[in-house]
C-alpha cells in the first residue's frame, strides 16, 4: 500500500517507544476501543481490494490538498475519511498503539460521545493545517496520527505529571524509563515543529510525512480540550501524578 503521504508513525519520530502510562482510567474506554477496531477493520478491508482497488479508494477518500475547492464542498469530507486509512501494517499498529495508551484517559475525562467529536475535529484540523502548508500537493495523505496528535495535546494538559513507561534504545543496551508526560510529549511536539520547518524548503510531498498535520492536531487538542471535559465542583487527587477538578 504505497503512493501516499502520511502523518508519520509516532515511535519512529522520537526514537522512544511508549509501553504504557501510569494513569489508570476510571471507566471502560469504549470509544477508544471502537476507534481502534474501526481502523483495523477498514485496513483489512482495504487490503482485500488489491493494488488497483486501493489506488481507487485512496483517490476518492484520502486527503489530496490540490483537489480541494470551495465550490466543491463534498471533497472536504476527506478531512475525516483520510484519518481511517493507513499506508501499511506498521503505520496502523504504531498509531493504534498510541491511541490505546493515551486515548483511554482523555476519553475518561470527556465521556465517549464528546471524545469522538473531539477526535474527529482534531483529525479535521490536522488535515486543514496540512492543506494550509501544502495547498497544491497532489499526493494522497492518509493516517490517524493527526487526530491522535489532538489526543496527545489534550493528555498533556490534563495529565502533565503522569509518567510514560518508555523503551529507549541507547546504543546496544535497551533501557526502560519512566519519562514525565510533559517531557515525552514536549519532545515529540518539538520534533514535529522542527521537521515541519525544515520541510518548508523542500519540494514535493515533504518526504512522505505531513509534519504540520501533527502540529495542527496537537495545538487544537491543547487549546480546545477544556471545552470537552466534564467539569465537576470539587477537587480530588486520584493518583500521585495528577490533580484535577472532579
Amino acid at each position: 500500500m504505497g503512493g501516499a503521504s502520511r502523518p508519520a508513525c509516532f515511535p519512529e519520530e522520537t526514537g522512544m517507544f511508549p509501553l504504557r502510562d501510569t494513569v489508570r482510567s476510571r471507566s471502560l474506554p469504549f470509544m477508544t476501543w471502537g476507534l481502534i477496531a474501526a481502523n483495523v477493520v477498514i485496513f483489512l478491508f482495504v487490503l482485500s481490494l488489491g493494488e488497483a482497488g486501493v489506488a481507487r479508494l485512496f483517490d476518492r477518500l484520502a486527503l489530496i490538498p490540490g483537489r480541494l475547492s470551495p465550490v466543491q464542498p463534498v471533497g472536504w469530507i476527506t478531512l475525516i475519511t483520510s484519518t481511517f486509512l493507513h499506508g501499511g501494517w506498521f503505520h496502523l499498529i504504531s498509531n493504534m498503539w498510541m491511541l490505546y495508551i493515551f486515548g483511554d484517559n482523555v476519553e475518561d475525562r470527556m465521556g465517549s460521545g464528546r471524545f469522538l467529536i473531539f477526535y474527529l475535529l482534531s483529525g479535521a484540523v490536522a488535515g486543514l493545517t496540512h492543506v494550509l502548508f501544502a495547498p497544491a500537493i497532489s499526493v494522497p495523505t492518509v493516517g490517524a496520527s493527526g487526530a491522535i496528535a489532538g489526543v496527545l495535546g489534550a493528555y498533556l494538559l490534563l495529565y502533565p505529571g503522569a509518567r510514560v513507561i518508555t523503551f529507549v534504545p541507547l546504543f546496544i543496551l535497551p533501557w526502560i524509563m519512566e519519562i514525565p508526560a510533559f517531557v515525552y510529549l514536549g519532545l515529540w511536539f518539538v520534533s514535529q515543529v522542527s521537521s515541519g520547518l525544515l520541510s518548508l524548503g523542500a519540494a514535493g510531498d515533504f518526504g512522505g510525512v505531513a509534519w504540520w498535520a501533527h502540529v495542527g492536531g496537537f495545538v487544537f487538542g491543547l487549546i480546545m480540550v477544556n471545552l470537552f471535559i466534564w467539569r465537576r465542583r470539587i477537587a480530588h487527587r486520584w493518583y500521585p501524578d495528577e490533580f484535577w477538578p472532579y
